[in-house]
């Protein structure tokens, strides 16, 4: 869930896991009342990535900052290639209320309207996670003027007040984020500061007070080396295991998100992340792709060439695979890359010596994975062509 802003940093998440890791994701300073600057006539080309996709029915996403709507340049390419958004920051605790009791919603609300200028959904995020969190809360809670009682209240407060705003608007809500440990054997996390303080129980409670704030938004746990990317699959299992276990006790739990962080400097099983995405869907979920990158090491967090010759191959080969397993699975019903463009992702700042995980370069150019998403999508939209007919001996 890490995106780096060229503005600001957001609190670092966990340590990185064996391909990648969930943690803060592009951070930016709340910005009041910045105006949306919507590309005219999006997704008119036949070829753009939403326009294939929407071809078979998946939403094709990426998330965004204010910089990337706020630069013209920037916005037309969030416009026309994507039909899905997410705010990599404006919709965490942490962005949306400073202060206690003071809100501020001018992110995410500049992220919705240019959503529906532009014709696309979003996916709403996050409502409870262990980063991200507002300094009020976490020093109260740390120097006891805030007790595990009244913490449960505020974040009831929280999901209730944010996804009672925008009902109605938002498609998907990532409710809960980065729970599981990344071990062999895995599980939920004791040392989590939500499970440490109200216990794991308030998982499934998140899920069922966003429920009662907007019954008709798809609720998804999203989490990272979910879909067999520690190799073990050890943690691929806990999640289905504690899924399995929620919906069979009524949790409105309505479906996983995969965030799909990778490294090419690890291995990588396409095979793996598809059988995972199909076992997430035969318990009745929908699935998402939800935050895709590929990262390696690269010159420098400026240019950000590739060190190794052949990341240039892997890069796309990996964001390929990533596309092929999510076609194969019909419950997949939204692929998000986490940020288009070089110029801004997360990678530089949070892993030394690395970057190039997006599809544009940092001049905001097509990179051959962009290339290599498109005619993954055209072939999904239109099925390999019948060869021509020849002469039978």
């Amino acid at each position: 869930m890490r995106r780096r802003s060229l503005l600001a940093m957001g609190a670092a998440g966990g340590a990185a896991a064996v391909l990648g890791t969930g943690a803060s994701a592009l951070a930016s300073p709340a910005a009041a009342g910045l105006a949306v600057r919507p590309s005219a006539n999006p997704g008119t080309s036949p070829t753009s990535l939403r326009a294939l996709a929407a071809k078979i029915g998946l939403r094709f996403g990426t998330a965004l900052i204010p910089q990337d709507i706020e630069t013209p340049a920037w916005a037309a390419i969030a416009a026309s290639q994507f039909s899905v958004v997410t705010p990599g920051n404006g919709m965490k605790w942490q962005i949306v209320e400073p202060t206690q009791g003071v809100y501020d919603w001018s992110q995410a609300d500049q992220l919705v309207a240019f959503a529906r200028a532009n014709g696309q959904l979003v996916r709403g995020h996050t409502l409870l996670w262990h980063n991200q969190l507002p300094t009020w809360l976490t020093t109260g809670v740390a120097n006891g003027t805030i007790t595990n009682a009244q913490l449960k209240q505020l974040l009831h407060n929280h999901i209730q007040v944010e996804v009672s705003r925008y009902r109605g608007r938002i498609w998907q809500w990532d409710v809960a984020n980065e729970f599981f440990l990344d071990a062999n054997p895995s599980g939920i996390d004791p040392n989590n500061f939500w499970i440490s303080h109200l216990g794991p129980d308030i998982i499934p409670q998140a899920f069922r007070w966003a429920h009662a704030a907007d019954p008709g938004a798809l609720l998804f746990y999203n989490d990272y080396n979910i879909t067999g990317e520690d190799g073990t699959n050890a943690k691929s299992d806990a999640v289905y295991a504690w899924l399995k276990q929620m919906l069979s006790e009524g949790v409105p739990i309505m479906g996983v998100g995969s965030q799909g962080h990778l490294d090419t400097q690890y291995g990588f099983s396409p095979q793996l992340f598809q059988q995972d995405l199909e076992r997430y869907a035969s318990l009745g979920l929908k699935v998402a792709i939800t935050e895709a990158d590929v990262r390696t090491f690269v010159n420098n967090a400026t240019d950000q060439v590739p060190t190794d010759h052949l990341a240039v191959f892997a890069q796309p080969y990996e964001f390929s695979g990533m596309l092929k397993a999510a076609l194969a699975v019909p419950q997949v019903i939204s692929f998000t890359i986490w940020g288009f463009t070089d110029a801004d992702s997360w990678v530089p700042g949070t892993f030394a010596g690395e970057g190039y995980a997006t599809i544009y370069d940092v001049n905001q150019q097509p990179k051959p994975a962009y290339y290599e998403l498109q005619a993954d999508l055209e072939l999904g939209a239109f099925g390999a062509p019948r060869r021509v007919p020849t002469p039978m001996p």
